[in-house]
């Protein structure tokens, strides 16, 4: 028996390079305007996954990924690295969810798969910045949660040893599987893409980016089963409607501040301590801290 990986991932707006037009009029996020990118500690997440790939032949790892069709780009990047293969889970029934709908969403499609041993995701997405999805997962499924993971150590029979990372040091902890690990960025960066598989995964698509595609394609998927990427809606997972999107989601933003920073002169400061109370002071004043 195989021993089957779940990846969670995410698309997000590259928010290391917010600009003035970065956020609409009625405070949402203008992502026309900001790239769409894997997120980065889920990338941890999945190089977290290839090296137990790498060390045991039977692993299988699946990406799971929430998000609007064009998020199918990522699932494809994971399997140029060494992902067997991934679903994505998109409706218009999902958008505004927050983190609790979002982790009910995704609950669903985990105990849809079945049969998982390993459930890593990145701590957090530079989108949100809560670090709640993935413990939110956990509880949701009744598994046990290994948080802030920077590296697998091994197997101890029929259990997982992780050592984490802690503020002021580390620590090894062991847990039954099935489990589910957040990464920490301080976890080994993600390789980069295979050629081989670029080659072979180039192609892989979900049914909306199917039907936008002539007979050629369709005729080649039909021979490469293993191109076409899954896709589950609300139907699919069976889900409770009243439990996603806006109506699901019990956070509500009361105001948004965008503030953007632009560089229009320098100040130097004397290293004395009412020089620095003084910049404080002023930082504070002009909302750039605080």
């Amino acid at each position: 028996m195989s021993f089957k990986i779940i990846v969670l991932a995410k698309q997000v707006p590259d928010t290391r390079n917010v600009g003035k037009d970065a956020m609409k009029s009625d405070g949402t996020v203008n992502r026309a305007v900001l790239p769409a990118i894997f997120n980065p500690e889920d990338l941890n997440a999945l190089e977290f996954a290839l090296r137990i790939k790498d060390q045991r032949e039977d692993v299988e790892i699946t990406i799971v990924t929430m998000g609007p069709p064009r998020a199918a780009e990522i699932i494809r990047e994971s399997m140029y690295r060494g992902a067997d293969r991934g679903i994505l889970i998109t409706d218009r029934k999902f958008a505004g969810s927050d983190t609790l709908a979002t982790s009910y969403a995704i609950s669903l499609a985990i105990r849809k798969i079945e049969n998982y041993d390993l459930v890593l995701a990145g701590r957090q997405a530079i989108d949100g910045d809560t670090a709640q999805v993935g413990p939110q997962v956990a509880e949701k499924l009744d598994i046990p949660q290994i948080t802030y993971a920077e590296e697998f150590v091994g197997f101890n029979k029929d259990k997982i040893q992780i050592k984490r990372r802690l503020e002021q040091g580390v620590e090894v902890l062991e847990a039954p599987c099935p489990v589910l690990v957040t990464v920490h960025s301080s976890a080994y960066p993600c390789r980069v893409r295979n050629a081989k598989r670029l080659m072979k995964y180039k192609y892989a698509k979900t049914d909306i980016e199917l039907q936008e595609l002539n007979e050629d394609y369709i005729e080649l998927f039909e021979s490469r089963p293993y191109l076409k990427i899954q896709q589950w809606s609300v139907d699919d997972l069976k889900a409770d409607v009243s439990l996603l999107g806006l109506s699901g989601s019990p956070t509500k933003v009361k105001t948004i501040q965008s503030v953007v920073f632009t560089q229009k002169e320098s100040k130097t400061v004397q290293g004395t301590d009412a020089e620095v109370n003084k910049l404080m002071k002023s930082l504070i004043s002009s909302h750039v801290l605080g």
